[in-house]
């Protein structure tokens, strides 16, 4: 229980916006939701317990704050054994780098290394290369008598496991069933799953972990000149039981794959469907190809792929004139703050033209998305690549999105020509 009592009416409200917005309609469009989730302040009780953040500024402040701390494995053991935190997946997440706190986060941060420019570079080119033949078969297809064809399928979900399946050296049989993988996995770092929910996400993390517990026996056995055989050498250095060590990198791979699929290719899917709902946006990039990291920037904030992002408090504070206990959780409304009046201007507008982009949608502080730089990388190569080469491409109809909350998802997208 919060320290802050919700009257009977606030708590029916609020039960009443989020069931309206696990409906086709409220997936479709949460923006309205979360406008009247800001009006009744920028920190509000949840009906279900803890704090709904909706304040850019809040929320930012939140993020980089050594006062909050990531739900990790010792807060979730608090929760009890039935609750949803207790679940075999949320468990095994609990595990990865971004559920961790230090000094074990700057631990396993620091071995895992980062994307540095030579890295970047060195993919740009396998990046180019993918995206180039994804859109080749995308308008062979096309120009061969399709009618439409399912632009997520073929490209937005296609390029992320394609680019680090490659950089993992994971074999190409293995990619669609690993992707397939990471969409079941999510919900139980959803809002609010249901318990068949979690239970799709248990059966999928115990597949991954079989799969990349192998995928490490055979490396130790084989190593190669790939980022696994590196990071056992890694571990061994610090870890001198080597169950110990592979359970390690088995994490920080499980972390990579995730971290690299899930997000990426909702932001391609979505970046496309900006582009093609305007006939202006992709005139104004014709005209001005420089204007593209704006464009995917604007995309991470006017629409991000990660909606909700959970933190709990360190210790007795106040959140903007409201008390908060120590263990008590906040959700971060990263789409509600995105949308925030108060940081900017006209913000219900997707405009590519604005001066300046903040947005939260790689996180903030010591937790700020390792793969950020990949991500954009995908995303500025993909976009210059499409408006280049396929400029007569339309919208078929409205995507469907995926029953979801804190992870946006398009099912399908579906494009023609014109």
């Amino acid at each position: 229980m919060g320290s802050l009592t919700t009257p009977p009416s606030d708590r029916r409200a609020t039960v009443s916006l989020f069931s309206r917005l696990r409906t086709a309609e409220g997936q479709a469009d949460p923006f309205p939701l979360y406008a009247e989730l800001r009006s009744r302040g920028g920190v509000s009780p949840a009906p279900w317990g803890g704090f709904l953040v909706t304040s850019f500024d809040t929320c930012d402040r939140i993020l980089r704050s050594a006062d909050w701390l990531e739900p990790d494995k010792s807060w979730r053991d608090r929760q009890g054994p039935r609750t949803r935190w207790h679940a075999p997946s949320s468990r095994e997440i609990a595990s990865t780098m971004p559920a961790l706190n230090p000094p074990e986060h700057t631990r396993v941060r620091r071995a895992a290394g980062g994307f540095d420019r030579t890295a970047i570079q060195r993919m740009g080119r396998t990046v180019g290369e993918l995206t180039d033949g994804l859109l080749d078969s995308l308008a062979a297809r096309l120009r061969d008598g399709e009618a439409e064809t399912d632009f997520a399928a073929l490209v937005s979900e296609e390029l992320p496991i394609a680019t680090i399946g490659a950089w993992l050296s994971l074999p190409s049989a293995d990619w669609p069933r690993l992707r397939e993988l990471t969409h079941e996995q999510v919900f139980t770092q959803e809002l609010l799953p249901s318990a068949s929910q979690l239970a799709r996400s248990d059966v999928a993390m115990a597949e991954l972990r079989s799969y990349f517990m192998e995928l490490i026996r055979d490396r130790r056995a084989h190593p190669g000149d790939d980022p696994v055989s590196r990071w056992i050498s890694t571990w061994d250095a610090m870890e001198p039981d080597r169950d110990s060590a592979d359970e390690a990198v088995y994490f920080l791979v499980l972390f990579v794959l995730l971290a690299a699929l899930e997000t990426t290719s909702t932001l391609l899917s979505t970046m496309t469907l900006l582009l093609l709902e305007e006939p202006g946006h992709w005139d104004l990039l014709t005209a001005r190809p420089d204007l593209v990291p704006a464009f995917v920037e604007e995309t991470l904030r006017y629409d991000p792929p990660t909606h909700v992002i959970s933190r709990v408090a360190a210790r007795d504070c106040t959140v903007d004139g409201v008390e908060v206990r120590a263990d008590e959780m906040v959700h971060l409304m990263v789409g509600a703050a995105h949308r925030d009046p108060a940081k900017h201007h006209d913000p219900e507008r997707f405009d590519p033209r604005r001066t300046a982009f903040q947005h939260l949608a790689f996180s903030g502080g010591i937790h700020y998305c390792l793969g950020a730089p990949l991500a954009r990388l995908e995303a500025h190569t993909l976009l210059r690549q499409l408006v280049a080469r396929l400029p007569r491409l339309t919208l078929a109809r409205r995507p469907p999105r995926a029953p979801r909350v804190a992870f946006r998802r398009l099912l399908s997208l579906d494009v023609a020509l014109a």
